[in-house]
């Protein structure tokens, strides 16, 4: 699928978004008396889907336990299908990474719930610091050895990225790398490649020259090929992106908002808990957020808006 093309099917998706808010938005959307009798979960892919899937399933069961309500877990295709799938009413709760945050509270489908506390890593080296931390950066990655030595050398050169929604993977490295004068849009070859890990996978074995990717994506990729701590390195990070949030459907009431976000703090602290969502997202615990916590989002938004144009 050429970029071109992709692109045009971000928009499409987008504007059908903004008529299901639309329409939705006068009526049970407004008000927030929503309380799940079934608790639908689900999660955008940051590795294969199907690896995602098989270790969100555990979660359900200890959800199931503090809530006293069945609950479901699903994995959607990609950040607008969560989107969307909130917007039809069939997901609760996202997991989301910060730009899908912002592009459903904009248009009225979700409020942020939670947000996640990560280990940081000590960079370029990829090694966990295990200092709990509320942000990530992208970083751009290539083949050890190549040409590309930093974000100069990259005009002309083919980039996977991952959805166009994505802060690490697509927009954070873009804007960034157009504030210094390369606009990747028009001087690269851009490949949407399905996962961080993948991307990193993809410039090992020479698909693509470099990624954009969050720092660290390797430990991830090296599960199943090791030799990519070594034979990929950074060039390049980003500035601080917020962590992912756990969001709600935008009618949710707050009374199960609060009961919600008391169960998925206990489970981030209980051992079986906390080695589940280790194995999904790399997250360690999850801390009360705020929608203000990502207006650098939407000030980056605002930027990409303008390089599209």
């Amino acid at each position: 699928m050429k970029f071109k093309r992709f692109i045009v099917g971000i928009v499409a998706v987008g504007a059908a978004l903004m008529a299901t808010a639309c329409s939705g938005s006068k009526s049970s959307s407004s008000k927030k008396t929503y309380t799940p009798k079934e608790l639908t979960v689900e999660f955008v892919p940051s590795v294969q889907a199907n690896k995602i899937g098989a270790k969100a399933k555990p979660l359900a069961a200890l959800l199931k336990k503090q809530l006293g309500i069945p609950v479901r877990v699903t994995v959607s295709t990609d950040d607008d299908g969560m989107i969307e799938g909130m917007a039809s009413k069939k997901v609760d709760v996202g997991f989301m990474p910060p730009a899908t945050y912002v592009l459903a509270h904009k248009k009225k489908i979700a409020d942020v719930l939670l947000q996640a506390e990560r280990y940081g890593y000590n960079e370029p080296s990829g090694t966990v610091n295990h200092t709990l931390v509320h942000s990530y950066r992208a970083g751009i990655y290539v083949k050890k050895g190549s040409k590309i030595k930093s974000w100069k050398d990259l005009k002309g050169k083919t980039i996977g990225v991952q959805d166009a929604v994505s802060s690490s993977g697509y927009i954070f490295p873009i804007v960034e790398l157009y504030k210094k004068g390369l606009n990747v849009l028009k001087s690269c070859k851009l490949v949407q490649i399905k996962g961080d890990d993948q991307a990193i996978i993809s410039v090992e074995n020479g698909d693509v020259d470099a990624a954009f990717t969050f720092a660290d994506a390797r430990p991830i990729a090296a599960q199943d090929d090791p030799k990519v701590m070594k034979d990929v390195v950074p060039i390049y990070f980003t500035k601080p992106i917020p962590n992912d949030t756990i969001s709600v459907r935008h009618d949710m009431s707050y009374k199960f908002r609060k009961k919600l976000a008391k169960a998925f703090k206990a489970i981030a602290k209980s051992k079986k808990g906390r080695k589940i969502i280790e194995s999904i997202y790399s997250h360690y615990g999850y801390v009360s957020s705020k929608d203000s916590n990502f207006d650098i989002i939407r000030q980056y938004d605002k930027i990409l808006a303008k390089i599209q144009k």
